[in-house]
């Protein structure tokens, strides 16, 4: 039986090179897999999936008009597993879709993405899918103190803590870090 799976992480846990190795191991054994990333994410371009660690590819976008009910392989055979890195940029009709994809079709779903954004809030995607996935894993990373991060930090171009604006904005490591709940809630970032 396909399952929806969502692997989640605060930044820098490694999601990314996690997706990419999936899509290689099922690529080895000759299988076809859909690959999927946001399109609002263009840090690294457009469609590109990049692991911080070097390793990259282009890949499908979707945004909130994509239909992942009516994705199909370009030569017609079968998709062997659907993988999205971002997952929580996904509509809430996304998910169930994805799920549907799964459950119905018979075609595995892993999603890789955020928990929660800067302000400790859910993405909409993300609580769908921890509402809805047949298996979820949680990836582990570290905060600057040693404990185990779970949080996101968004900071502006200083260095500095930004607590309040927009659930989206785009950025890497220069925008972002992770950080464990005391470190998130006593602001030692």
């Amino acid at each position: 039986m396909a399952k929806l799976y969502f692997r989640y992480s605060a930044m820098n846990a490694g999601k990314s090179t996690a997706l990419l190795q999936v899509a290689h191991n099922y690529e080895e054994q000759g299988q076809h897999v859909k690959l999927f990333t946001a399109a609002i994410d263009d840090r690294y371009g457009v469609g590109q999936v990049t692991s911080r660690l070097g390793p990259h590819r282009q890949v499908d976008v979707f945004d909130a008009s994509t239909d992942f009910l009516a994705i199909s392989a370009p030569d017609g055979t079968k998709i062997a597993c659907v993988l999205v890195d971002e997952a929580q940029f996904l509509t809430t009709l996304q998910v169930q879709q994805l799920h549907q994809l799964a459950q119905v079709r018979g075609v595995p779903v892993i999603c890789y993405g955020l928990r929660s954004d800067f302000r400790g809030e859910p993405f909409p995607g993300s609580a769908f899918l921890l509402a809805l996935a047949d298996d979820i894993e949680e990836i582990k990373n570290i905060c600057s103190c040693g404990k185990k991060a779970t949080m996101n930090i968004r900071v502006d171009e200083n260095g500095k803590r930004i607590r309040e604006g927009e659930q989206v904005s785009i950025g890497g490591n220069e925008r972002y870090r992770q950080a464990c709940g005391r470190c998130f809630y006593s602001g030692n970032h």
